[in-house]
């Protein structure tokens, strides 16, 4: 087979950046909803969660045929884990979001893939080829240009950039053990295990905070039926999707997309400021993500396809 012959997706890849494209919209309005639910970061992290499983658990349960051989113990621990990490990340971005620019907490908050390629390194052995370096440097600047002057004037970060960059490093934990799972699980079965795992772990940190769960204004529970509806049923069941079909560390990429299309929808629907600074930064970010994903695929890091 020649090598223009290799790089040319096959239409089950098709169809996976097809979901991931899908996915990272449905994403790029997290930040959104979580500034118009005007809650504390973590309870509006356990709403979305919460009200996620609503859809995910029934469904997961009425999808599984009757009979059906049990579930992989491995798999289902692994769930568990990528929904603790998961909650952790939550509970981390909806509170920088709270504290900071919803395009300067959603940057920061996508740092994930080099902390991604590190973890695939250390647990997978996928060394991070040159291309991807290559494509993470120009993403890496874009996010830089988006932040633009804030973070130059401010060397040391505050609160709320240390929460969406702590975010990051737990996104990328759960970004690593959702490929684990989605080895021997579909990505519906995945997304109820995690989703449960993550609520519960958000309520507990919620009674030990001691936040109230109810008594909130009507947008309120809007904002949080968007967030669990737009950004938690479509946007991560499609990520679960994709990286059930593609390599962890180019999904990761992908992913830095939505700061971009936040950074767009923050200037009329939150007010702020878009700068030509962050044209320049959004456009590199989009860039980064077209060089890694025009890399050849190497057979070894490709997961094998699930029937779903």
């Amino acid at each position: 087979m020649s090598h223009a012959t290799a790089a040319v997706p096959h239409p089950g890849q098709k169809k996976a950046y097809a979901v991931l494209a899908l996915g990272v919209f449905a994403i790029g309005w997290s930040a959104l909803f979580v500034r118009w639910s005007e809650l504390p970061g973590w309870t509006s992290a356990f709403w979305r969660m919460a009200l996620a499983q609503l859809v995910f658990v029934p469904w997961a349960l009425a999808s599984r045929p009757a009979g059906a051989a049990r579930l992989n113990r491995s798999a289902v621990r692994d769930a568990v884990v990528a929904g603790v990490f998961f909650a952790a990340d939550l509970a981390l971005f909806n509170s920088a979001v709270m504290m900071s620019s919803a395009a300067n907490a959603t940057l920061l908050g996508t740092n994930a893939p080099i902390f991604v390629a590190l973890g695939a390194w250390l647990l997978y052995r996928d060394r991070p080829t040159r291309r991807f370096w290559m494509g993470f440097a120009l993403s890496f600047a874009g996010m830089i240009a988006i932040v633009g002057t804030d973070v130059l004037r401010h060397p040391q970060l505050g609160v709320g950039d240390a929460f969406a960059v702590g975010g990051a490093a737990c996104y990328a934990g759960y970004l690593l053990y959702v490929r684990r799972s989605r080895q021997s699980i579909d990505a519906l079965t995945f997304s109820a295990i995690s989703g449960v795992a993550a609520a519960l772990t958000l309520l507990v940190i919620c009674l030990i905070i001691g936040t109230p769960l109810r008594g909130y204004a009507t947008q309120s529970w809007w904002a949080l039926i968007g967030l669990a509806l737009v950004t938690q049923v479509v946007g991560h069941l499609s990520v679960a999707y994709a990286l059930g079909r593609l390599p962890v560390s180019r999904t990761s990429i992908a992913l830095l997309g939505q700061a971009p299309l936040t950074a767009v929808l923050a200037v009329p629907l939150l007010g702020e400021r878009l700068t030509m600074l962050q044209f320049v930064g959004g456009a590199l970010v989009l860039a980064g993500i077209f060089v890694v994903n025009r890399v050849p695929r190497a057979r070894a890091m490709e997961p094998e396809p699930l029937m779903e």
